[in-house]
């Protein structure tokens, strides 16, 4: 049954423009599959689905590569696509980010491999990063920096 509503979320997210999990939860049930609330986030979770935010502002479940090049790229799009500001105190990098997106950017950190990073707490739009030393935050702040501007 598991692998049959993964089968059926894919084609639910590629045909439509899912952007929440009441969403996908109301499409699998047309579908016939009943699944509770719990049940969608661990397949949104075990399925590797991210957000992205479209022109029109809205967002939408999409179905991540498992290429690393394309991984890494898409970390990064999605780093950009969310970001709004960053700021510095001592050794915690704040970033703010478009509204809901915190967790997604927060995830794509993660994913990027910042080893300055010792964690990061993701509220809707505000993401806190604890890193080792103040001399780290400032490399970070700026490796990210160039992150935002290059193609």
């Amino acid at each position: 049954m598991k692998s049959s509503r993964h089968a059926k979320i894919l084609e639910i997210i590629n045909k439509y423009h899912v952007g929440t999990q009441e969403d996908l939860s109301a499409y699998l049930e047309q579908e016939g599959y009943p699944v509770t609330q719990a049940t969608v986030s661990r397949d949104i979770r075990e399925l590797k689905l991210s957000k992205i935010s479209l022109n029109n502002g809205s967002q939408k479940y999409v179905a991540m590569s498992e290429n690393q090049d394309d991984m890494v790229h898409k970390y990064i799009r999605i780093f950009k696509d969310g970001f709004r500001s960053m700021d510095m105190a001592q050794n915690i990098l704040v970033i703010k980010t478009e509204a809901g997106m915190a967790m997604a950017v927060a995830a794509a950190l993660d994913a990027m491999d910042c080893h300055e990073i010792v964690g990061s707490i993701a509220g809707d739009d505000t993401i806190m990063c604890a890193v080792r030393t103040v001399e780290d935050t400032a490399v970070l702040k700026e490796r990210l920096q160039q992150l935002l501007t290059a193609n």
